[in-house]
């Protein structure tokens, strides 16, 4: 119950397509879910990557 909860914000370097999602912390990371971007870029330094805690 004390795990605490993010607004991650997500911008695609390549296409410029934006993303704002919940996450949480875990093992010292941030975790939504998110694996790619529509245009099929995966590669995680091809994100531009803001978050704040709720």
């Amino acid at each position: 119950m004390g795990e605490r909860r993010y607004l991650v914000r997500i911008r695609c370097k390549q296409c410029g397509e934006r993303f704002v999602l919940k996450g949480s912390m875990k093992k010292g990371k941030l975790d939504t879910g998110f694996k790619q971007c529509l245009c099929e870029n995966n590669d995680p330094a091809g994100f531009e990557i803001t978050s704040e805690r709720l």
